[in-house]
């Protein structure tokens, strides 16, 4: 063979496998370059994940500090308003610290206590129509004040409430009640305490209120002068105290109130001068 030829044979093939070694060392550099390129990428994703997951925990963080430091300054106002000499602010008050207890679920039972403590507030009787217009006047504004707390209580105890306060303690001890209405409220799961409560006047009503699953206390209760209304009144599954009640003076109403599945006590519960009498209590029970 022509040496050239040779020549030419053998350049070719150093040529080629020059080529192929490049090739393959391109080839190497590439997926070490690739790997790389992956790791990097892969750490700042990891880094970039953590970055996030942090500024998302700050920002709940600030957040919930902002939510909580809003809260706490609604309740100063709301509180703030309920002890106004001013009616009207005071009837704001009220809507205040319901909206809040609608708002703040974990510290609803305290703005149901603030209500309940207003309720608690001393509070003079009717001065009667005798009495000077601006007396009169007064109060007329602090009673309608007091039946709106009332009012608002037994919206968020029925069924259709948009917020439902059941399952919450209602604490009326001592309170003055000359009218206002639990009718259709479901106090359930909690505590009703209407211990040394009065009930006077108006007509303080019970129409179809229901106490289920928990402890209901009108101990040294008095109902007098005034219609107490108890009618189709629903006491369950709970302990019910009319220790010592006393129903003087008015007419009282416990026409188709059923009590079953729980304990009921009477005991020394007084019936004089109106409308009512142990009797209508066994009847009831029975």
């Amino acid at each position: 063979m022509d040496p050239t030829v040779v020549a030419a044979w053998i350049a070719a093939g150093v040529s080629g496998l020059t080529c192929a070694g490049t090739l393959t060392v391109q080839y190497r550099g590439f997926r070490a370059a690739n790997k790389d390129t992956e790791k990097t990428l892969r750490d700042q994703r990891e880094h970039l994940d953590i970055t996030l997951k942090e500024q998302r925990e700050q920002l709940d963080r600030t957040l919930g500090e902002q939510r909580t430091r809003t809260l706490n300054e609604r309740f100063a106002t709301a509180a703030e308003q309920l002890g106004s000499d001013k009616p009207a602010v005071r009837l704001a008050g009220v809507y205040a610290m319901a909206g809040l207890a609608d708002d703040w679920e974990e510290n609803r039972q305290t703005c149901v206590d603030v209500l309940c403590a207003y309720l608690q507030l001393p509070y003079e009787p009717d001065p009667g129509q005798d009495a000077p217009e601006p007396q009169r006047l007064a109060f007329g504004a602090s009673q309608k004040v007091r039946h709106t707390v009332i009012r608002v209580i037994t919206v968020h105890l029925r069924e259709d409430a948009v917020v439902s306060w059941q399952g919450l303690d209602f604490d009326f001890t001592g309170v003055a009640f000359d009218g206002g209405s639990f009718a259709q409220a479901r106090f359930s799961g909690g505590i009703a305490t209407f211990n040394s409560a009065r009930f006077s006047a108006g007509m303080p009503s019970f129409y179809k209120t229901e106490f289920s699953g928990g402890t209901v206390d009108f101990s040294f209760a008095e109902f007098s002068g005034g219609a107490v209304i108890f009618q189709e009144t629903e006491f369950s599954g709970g302990t019910v105290y009319f220790t010592k009640a006393v129903f003087s003076g008015g007419a009282v109403t416990f026409h188709g109130a059923e009590f079953s599945g729980g304990t009921v006590y009477f005991t020394k519960a007084v019936f004089s001068g109106g409308t009512g009498s142990p009797k209508s209590f066994e009847t009831c029970v029975s």
